[in-house]
């Protein structure tokens, strides 16, 4: 898919957020919910607004908030003021490869295009912003690549100041025969990057010059994850000192201890997700997906696909060990994202093989999961955010 800097602009514009019915005094207990979706496929147009009520679980569909293609991923930026989305393209204004777009957001829910910038890797599949605001980073999964971007005067995106690219192969002859960046992540501090290696089982890391998005390999410039597990999803405990990821063909969560100072990871802890045997030769195989933790991080929930669950996990005080405590069904088919609402009490789910958003309450106490009965249509979604705009 193409797109040109024209169509992205008029095309966004038209199909703005006007304003959105959930900071109303209307609607006290609303809050925003951003989709990305897939767009080459089904019927999706680009990323939308709901509304969800955080006391009765209820999502509405309020607008299209902006038509772009792919929008698979979706990150926001420290002031909550500008939005940045992965095109998950191959051709993106007029060159090979995806891209990414930014746009800003105001209080009232409106997303307005900024600017946007090719990142030279086919298939964006993730973007970042750094803690400062000034910074991002996308994930390029089939050009098995990485860039960073500064951020100018007006939030405009710069060219790409740093493009990495990865090349070998992993064991894997099927799935890693070649690098494929799934995540890019800040360290806590700021200081380093890291880029999860699906195809080359390994997150690669890299030093940050927050002035100018600059990247250079670290003195330890890479983290060898066990062969084939396929690191995918990567998320910090808030003390700093453990990271978790998730790798998609182990079905495994690791936990990792971070050392800030080296900037080097260490294995501390492999759990292989609970998969239920195969009895369907046809269906798919399972992977692990996706992570989110809770904001005492006390829990956290895990996304498998095939076998189409979330895992629950307790972590202990310090972060350094999980603990399964149970799984339960995602709601739909072949879950993709997954968050938490502003309130913990409600957790929502992406489900690309469904066409639906599947929501769960939960108890902040023990953890557990209770399905809802509340799930919505839509076509492959990918990515859910919440701004948490409101107030």
């Amino acid at each position: 898919m193409q797109i040109t800097r024209r169509a992205f602009v008029s095309g966004s514009a038209a199909l703005t957020l006007a304003q959105h019915p959930l900071l109303s005094n209307a609607a006290p207990n609303a809050d925003l919910l951003l989709v990305g979706t897939q767009t080459e496929t089904g019927t999706s147009k680009g990323i939308y607004a709901y509304s969800f009520d955080t006391v009765t679980g209820l999502l509405t569909r309020t607008a299209l908030a902006a038509a772009t293609p792919q929008p698979t991923f979706l990150a926001l930026s420290p002031d909550k003021r500008t939005l940045y989305a992965a095109n998950e393209t191959d051709t993106f204004s007029g060159e090979k490869g995806g891209g990414v777009s930014s746009f800003s957001l105001d209080r009232t829910g409106k997303l307005t295009p900024i600017s946007q910038q090719p990142t030279h890797g086919a298939a964006t599949c993730h973007v970042a912003v750094d803690h400062t605001g000034t910074n991002v980073f996308a994930a390029n999964y089939t050009g098995g690549s990485a860039d960073s971007f500064h951020v100018t005067d007006g939030n405009h995106l710069s060219k790409a100041v740093s493009l990495l690219q990865y090349t070998g192969h992993g064991p894997d002859a099927s799935r890693q025969e070649s690098p494929h960046a799934h995540r890019v992540t800040l360290s806590p501090d700021n200081k380093y990057l890291l880029v999860n290696d699906l195809g080359l089982d390994q997150i690669h890391i890299y030093t940050l010059d927050p002035a100018t998005a600059q990247l250079t390999p670290s003195e330890t410039p890479s983290w060898q994850a066990p062969a084939g597990s396929g690191p995918r999803a990567l998320i910090f405990h808030p003390n700093g000192n453990f990271a978790y990821c998730i790798c998609e063909m182990a079905c495994s969560i690791l936990v990792l201890a971070w050392d800030a100072q080296a900037g080097t990871l260490k294995t501390m802890q492999e759990f292989k997700l609970p998969i239920q045997p195969k009895t369907d030769p046809k269906a798919d195989a399972p992977t692990g997906c996706d992570i989110v933790l809770d904001s005492k991080a006390r829990y956290a929930y895990v996304a498998n696909r095939g076998d189409n669950f979330i895992a629950t996990f307790a972590l202990s005080p310090d972060g350094s060990r999980v603990i399964f405590q149970r799984r339960s069904s995602c709601g739909g088919t072949v879950p993709r994202h997954l968050t938490l609402d502003p309130t913990g009490r409600w957790l929502l789910v992406a489900n690309q093989g469904s066409d639906t958003i599947a929501i769960f309450a939960r108890d902040p106490q023990s953890g557990y999961l209770a399905d809802s009965g509340k799930t919505y249509p839509i076509s492959k979604p990918q990515c859910l955010l919440f701004p948490n705009i409101r107030g």
